[in-house]
């Protein structure tokens, strides 16, 4: 049996901090369930990030859809930064302060997840990045990693069951296992291309026994016009310039006339890598970077009781309007009083936080995986790395 929670499990609420159960136990004894305003804000993000993604609203969703509570919130995929609030329930504390640890867990990983994808595709450009990050992972929340690594804007995942998930077929080339098994590169390959249905692309992995080059050569003239792409995973402890072994490949693939071979490059890859391949590369495999990314520390804070702003010290008090231009991107917060105007840019501001459940009940339908994803590439054409 693997050890994680079901569904059913956390929606009893059986994964929360104890001290939140402790909490209902002494309030529901003395007779106290006030009326609240909370929100769900990051102070700081990881690794000095200007910005992230905002992921895990869907499962968020199922959380809270059932509950007596209303939600404004940002839509998946949205682009924010520090100070700014991605979601304020509002209902009596009783009827979800025990799911403050869920809803947490739910955002800060999977939003980590989605930034670091979004950070990769940024450097890649029209290059494509391949989540091949799974196997870091515990397998059952493999379709999550998946999952948000696809909306966060890579263009394809690796593992069946998670782009099952996403709608998308998975996407992979082929195993050191396969070469050494068969005890060749070239003869490798070509079984690949005798037994695979020929909609997937042939990419050849080209480090396992000779210099790259060498096997770039031995594959292209085994394969001729059938080979898509050659495939660089060379060892950390082999690579010395990693760049220059990619560039004497070029070389030497353009100098025979496979200049229509692309180089595909895995293996310890983070959005500073690829910034820096970019110049000879044509596209990604990224695993642990995005996988294993660091998770966006939210919190969750009381902001308002019975009508009356109150929070705790460090924290502003009261509900919140976040507006942004739409030209420009320019984002601010303002008391829920305010209005959105224009910016000084001269753009038109529109609000970003907005309502997402009455009474438990969800106010729009959610949007598919592919158009979460089409909303982050849009927004990430507007900003910076």
């Amino acid at each position: 049996m693997p050890h994680t929670a079901t569904w059913k499990e956390i929606k009893e609420g059986q994964v929360t901090d104890i001290y939140f159960e402790r909490t209902k136990k002494i309030l529901e004894a003395k007779g106290i369930d006030l009326h609240v305003k909370a929100e769900f804000m990051a102070h700081v993000l990881p690794s000095n990030w200007p910005w992230a993604v905002l992921a895990g609203v869907e499962e968020c969703a199922e959380v809270l859809k059932e509950l007596p509570v209303d939600v404004r919130m940002m839509k998946e995929g949205t682009i924010f930064g520090t100070l700014q609030p991605v979601m304020e329930i509002t209902g009596r504390y009783l009827d979800f302060g025990q799911y403050e640890t869920t809803l947490l867990g739910l955002i800060c990983q999977a939003s980590g997840i989605a930034t670091m994808a979004a950070r990769c595709k940024k450097a890649a450009g029209r290059k494509e990045v391949i989540s091949f990050g799974a196997r870091r992972m515990h397998p059952t929340i493999a379709p999550l990693v998946e999952r948000n690594a696809y909306i966060g804007g890579c263009d394809g995942v690796s593992v069946s069951l998670g782009a099952k998930l996403i709608g998308k077929e998975p996407v992979g080339t082929m195993p050191h296992a396969l070469i050494l098994i068969m005890g060749d590169t070239v003869k490798a390959t070509k079984a690949f291309d005798e037994v695979i249905e020929p909609k997937v692309k042939r990419v050849s992995l080209i480090d396992t026994f000779n210099d790259e080059k060498i096997e770039a050569l031995n594959v292209a003239e085994g394969l001729g016009d059938k080979l898509y792409a050659v495939r660089l995973d060379t060892p950390q402890s082999r690579r010395g310039d990693f760049l220059e072994i990619m560039k004497e490949v070029r070389w030497e693939l353009d100098l025979r006339g496979y200049s229509d071979v692309k180089i595909f490059l895995s293996g310890g890859i983070n959005e500073k890598g690829i910034e820096s391949y970019n110049p000879v590369a044509d596209a990604y495999g990224v695993g642990t970077a995005i996988s294993n990314a660091p998770v966006v520390d939210f919190s969750m804070d009381i902001i308002e009781i019975d009508g009356h702003p109150v929070a705790k010290r460090g924290k502003m008090s009261g509900s919140k309007r976040i507006f942004r231009c739409k030209e420009c991107f320019n984002t601010r917060v303002c008391p829920a009083k305010e209005s959105p105007g224009r910016c000084s840019c001269g753009g038109v501001e529109e609000e970003i936080l907005v309502p997402f459940i009455s009474k438990g009940h969800l106010l729009q339908a959610l949007p598919k995986a592919s158009q979460i994803r089409d909303y982050v590439l849009e927004q990430l054409s507007k900003i910076e790395l």
